[in-house]
């Protein structure tokens, strides 16, 4: 497929929304997800309604360096857009994975850092690449420290706030050090996807309380969708427009140095 979009999360709530957006307007799409079964039912279901649709899938793990490595060499070039999509919170607590990194930042953050940063030499000239961002970053405090979270420190809200803010400064810094890119961050809003149930006994009343403000995911994404299509670089959007960069989150030092942080453990994490 010449000229295709790279959907992570595909199978999810506001992926599989994405998938049948792009796949309507006529835009070949690769679906990245975990489950083959789920990425076929969702291929199924989008070519019923739109037959001429341009549908592959390649499985990709986030919580994964090898898978992500896999999927990587397996794509083939001609990239128009890579939409980041796919992310978690923990519900069980804190927890690493097989890489030895915190189970939400290697979903949310290491994982489509690395992805982006492999993709890059197949990737069309002014491709897209769009950062799924959260609004909770704003509460959290942030510094290349806050990469490697510990037992201690863990809380499933503050990772998640994190890595999503994390996931700002590496679009800044990619958007810095790739100016032929086209790299833009979307935030959803607050969204009923399954991402709000934290496995906590108040998760009913959590869902009542929120449930009257929650998008549908087909509204969620649609910030994401203008990002693909947009013809500027790091702009935040949200809502029905987009906007310059939050003044809290301009901070090209602490980008450079997170980026290299992020660089040596990723190195450190291979050599092994």
């Amino acid at each position: 497929m010449e000229g295709y979009t790279i959907v992570t999360g595909a199978t999810g709530g506001m992926g599989a929304a994405a998938v049948e957006a792009l796949a309507s307007a006529g835009r070949p799409v690769l679906m990245a997800c975990r489950s083959e079964a789920k990425a076929q039912a969702l291929r199924d279901r989008v070519m019923q309604r739109f037959p001429g649709a341009q549908l592959g899938f390649e499985l990709l793990d986030l919580s994964s360096i090898a898978s992500v490595k896999r999927f990587a060499d397996a794509v083939p070039e001609g990239i128009a857009g890579l939409f980041n999509n796919a992310g978690t919170m923990s519900r069980s607590g804190f927890a690493l994975t097989d890489d030895a990194l915190e189970s939400t930042f290697e979903v949310n953050y290491f994982g489509p850092w690395l992805l982006t940063n492999l993709l890059l030499p197949k990737m069309a000239p002014d491709a897209a690449v769009v950062n799924m961002v959260s609004l909770s970053s704003k509460y959290v405090s942030f510094s290349e420290e806050s990469l490697q979270a510990s037992a201690e420190s863990f809380t499933q809200l503050g990772s998640y706030a994190a890595s999503k803010r994390a996931l700002i400064s590496f679009s800044c810094e990619l958007a810095r050090r790739h100016p032929e890119l086209r790299v833009n961050m979307a935030d959803p809003g607050i969204v009923g996807t399954d991402i709000l149930n934290l496995g906590r006994w108040f998760d009913p009343l959590q869902r009542a309380i929120f449930k009257p403000f929650c998008k549908t995911p087909s509204q969620g994404v649609k910030p994401a969708l203008r990002a693909l299509e947009a013809q500027c670089s790091c702009r935040y959007f949200v809502g029905h427009g987009n906007k310059a960069l939050p003044r809290r989150y301009d901070t090209p030092e602490l980008d450079c140095r997170v980026w290299e942080a992020t660089e040596r453990i990723l190195k450190g994490i291979q050599s092994r």
